[in-house]
């Protein structure tokens, strides 16, 4: 995919992303403390039925689950080695599950600690990985490329800075925010999406971190500076832990489709769920935008 194509698709309305992949795998079985990336590989019916889900429920793009597939996560579980491997087998499950009904995105995602001065990360540490986990990912076929759930701006930068270096597929980035609008690891999503924007990102925006009825005031401070499409990915609300340690989300489908039609009102363009939301919290979604 172009970045024109991509400009193009978004122009013509509301783009749908999928639901979240980690908390619906957790609910399929998968255990904590295991390679989400390997688990799936062992179970691949589980993501084939729910990316099919999406793609069922009108999703425009789905994400591969490649969220955590970079040499530094994979090294955790001694699969560092395997990242070529893994990220061309997960890349094909998701294209068997969504067949040509939807375009796939390579999930790259945070690497979990401040780059300096904040944390031991150096910036060109971090794009080494993201430059390795994106090459993969383009060899794997994907039709661009989605940096989300990032935790600073300038990690999120060093992930664009090598996707741009490795090919010219689009980059949607979207950072994770509380509240207030303010990113973990220092600086606003305001802030994320002047600096991505200009630096060439796709689409910046925000996701993970709260529900959509939390969100809107930060949506509209971004579409107010937006030069690029607003990205829009909440969780399905807060979440509750039960006793056997299970997240239980407080908003359903239909009151997330509402709130999230809120978020498209205040400008997001492109809409999807995060943590706790299923295909039909996307099926809800687009019922009530009119998509399908």
């Amino acid at each position: 995919m172009t970045k024109e194509e991509f400009r193009a698709l978004a122009a013509k309305g509301p783009v749908i992303l999928d639901g979240a992949t980690g908390s619906n795998l957790r609910a399929a079985g998968m255990p904590v403390g295991v390679s989400p990336e390997l688990w799936v590989l062992e179970h691949p019916q589980v993501i084939i039925e729910l990316q099919r889900g999406y793609a069922d429920a009108g999703s425009h793009i789905v994400f591969a689950p490649t969220f955590s597939a970079n040499r530094i996560a994979l090294a955790g579980f001694g699969l560092a080695g395997r990242l070529e491997e893994l990220t061309r087998q997960l890349v094909a499950l998701t294209k068997e599950a969504v067949g040509d009904r939807c375009l796939v995105a390579a999930d790259l995602s945070t690497l979990g600690q401040p780059l300096e001065p904040l944390g031991p990360r150096s910036y060109q540490e971090a794009y080494d990985v993201y430059c390795q986990q994106i090459e993969a990912a383009v060899r794997a076929g994907v039709d661009l490329l989605g940096a989300e759930t990032m935790l600073s701006v300038d990690e999120t930068a060093a992930a664009l800075d090598a996707a741009q270096a490795v090919c010219e597929l689009p980059v949607m980035c979207s950072v994770t925010v509380e509240a207030d609008g303010s990113l973990l690891f220092g600086g606003s999503a305001v802030d994320a999406l002047v600096t991505l924007q200009e630096m060439g990102a796709a689409a910046v925006g925000i996701n993970c971190s709260v529900g959509p009825d939390q969100l809107e005031s930060v949506v509209r401070s971004m579409a107010e500076a937006a030069s690029v499409p607003v990205i829009a990915k909440p969780n399905a609300g807060l979440p509750a832990m039960t006793e056997t340690g299970e997240a239980v989300y407080s908003m359903g489908p239909e009151d997330f489709a509402r709130h999230m039609v809120c978020l498209h009102d205040a400008g997001a363009q492109i809409l999807g769920g995060c943590c706790g939301t299923t295909p039909e919290y996307i099926r809800q979604l687009c019922l009530s935008l009119k998509t399908v």
